[in-house]
């Protein structure tokens, strides 16, 4: 069911998403910062997200940003708040309705709208840090661009088990080494304008309410990392994540979903990134430990490693992208800069 829109949502229609200007060309009036915040069906949390983001743009003004949120076709009263937030906001608020399912559409409804020089993507069920906007400004006044930065992701209630979260206080990059699920989080990633405009869209099989479930957000760093753009996770730059899960039965079904994806993802790019079959070796390596009595794949939660494995039989899916390709041109282009 499509549910009509608010008359103070607007559906997205545009269809390109620019660089960021400069020089002249520099529309003075934009923000520096987009939040881009994508909800379906999350009333009671919503305010909560808007909030914390609000706060953080006071608590750093100088640094100009403005929330863009993506409705992605809520059936509760989503519009109707987005309006009334929207007109009583002292920070430019953008509400944008995108009925088509799925986080990785809303995530590119939320791209198209934004006017931001750096784009930052949150959750709906996570509430930003007072500092997150000096955190994230003290990182891009480096005036490294080219690359794609997380942050800290914590626990927004105790009483919610670890999952969905990232603590580590070590700064570092990825490496195909590494296993880039999780490395950082869709709640909590960031980038320059120029950055998204080159790696393109969100691939749509991908993601919450997609074919594909999960990985919308791995998906996008293995695209950067194949135009040779970096990505970074910092300690800093934190969001509390209140996704409340406390039954182990959710923490399960996650877990196979996001092995749905991860499996998706390793198929979609077995040809350009045939790394990421050492981690799916790795994964069935550990199954067969695990039956012999070995660790499990999260020791703290006890999630077994056999949902990684479950996934590759039904991931025809991922044979031909929706997203744009990474083309040879876009590959040498990046790695001569």
């Amino acid at each position: 069911m499509i549910v009509k829109a608010h008359q103070a949502l607007q559906r997205d229609r545009s269809t390109a998403l620019d660089p960021a200007p400069t020089g002249r060309g520099r529309d003075r009036s934009a923000p520096e910062v987009s939040f881009i915040i994508c909800t379906r069906n999350r009333v009671a949390v919503l305010d909560a997200c808007i909030k914390s983001v609000q706060a953080a743009c006071r608590a750093h003004a100088g640094f100009a940003a403005e929330l863009v949120v993506v409705d992605n076709g809520s059936s509760d009263r989503t519009a109707e708040r987005l309006a009334s937030i929207a007109a009583a906001s002292d920070i430019p608020f953008t509400p944008v309705c995108e009925p088509r399912p799925g986080l990785a559409a809303a995530r590119n409804a939320g791209l198209r709208r934004a006017r931001g020089r750096v784009l930052v993507f949150v959750d709906d069920d996570c509430a930003v840090h007072r500092d997150y906007l000096r955190d994230l400004e003290r990182h891009y006044a480096s005036g490294e661009q080219w690359l794609i930065r997380g942050g800290r992701v914590e626990l927004g209630d105790a009483r919610d088990l670890p999952f969905t979260i990232k603590r580590s206080w070590a700064r570092e990059r990825l490496t195909p080494d590494v296993h880039p699920g999780g490395f950082v989080l869709g709640c909590n990633m960031t980038m320059h304008r120029d950055v998204a405009a080159r790696i393109g869209y969100f691939d749509e099989r991908f993601g919450a309410g997609g074919p594909l479930r999960s990985a919308e957000d791995t998906d996008y760093l293995v695209r950067a990392m194949l135009l040779g753009i970096a990505v970074e996770y910092v300690p800093d730059m934190t969001i509390f994540h209140h996704h409340g899960r406390r039954d182990r039965k959710a923490i399960e079904k996650l877990h196979r979903d996001y092995s749905l994806g991860n499996g998706g993802l390793c198929l979609k790019h077995v040809r350009h990134a045939p790394w990421l079959l050492r981690h799916f070796y790795w994964a069935a390596r550990g199954a067969i430990r695990e039956l012999a009595g070995g660790p499990a794949f999260d020791r703290e939660l006890n999630l077994p490693h056999s949902p990684i494995l479950a996934s590759f039989p039904v991931l025809r899916l991922a044979r031909r992208p929706r997203a744009e390709p990474v083309r040879q041109d876009q590959q040498a282009n990046a790695q001569a800069r």
